[in-house]
């Protein structure tokens, strides 16, 4: 399971510890990843996904994951939120026309 969020893309980030003395050892910065179960009204089903704390609060600040998939740009979702999105689009482009 890769350390990035499936939903912006937010992964690992290498930087240096520096001591008092200015000594320089190498470090990660990993990404506040939580693992949540989402609501999508148009597929009427539960999703988990396994994204960051910052992504959860803009899901929540868009309203919700059908409406921050329809904006989100598809080159940092993962396999499966591309998916998510193909799938949402092609339920609310039926929807109308019901």
């Amino acid at each position: 399971m890769s350390r990035a969020c499936e939903l912006t893309g937010k992964a690992v980030l290498t930087g240096n510890n520096v001591s008092h003395a200015n000594n320089k050892s190498r470090r990660r910065f990993l990404p506040n990843l939580v693992n949540v179960t989402l609501i999508s009204e148009a597929l009427n089903q539960n999703v988990r996904l396994r994204i960051s704390a910052a992504a959860l609060r803009t899901v929540e600040h868009r309203g919700g994951l059908d409406a921050f998939l329809a904006k989100a740009d598809t080159d940092e979702l993962s396999q499966r939120a591309r998916l998510l999105k193909k799938q949402i689009a092609k339920k609310t482009a039926e929807q109308p026309a019901a």
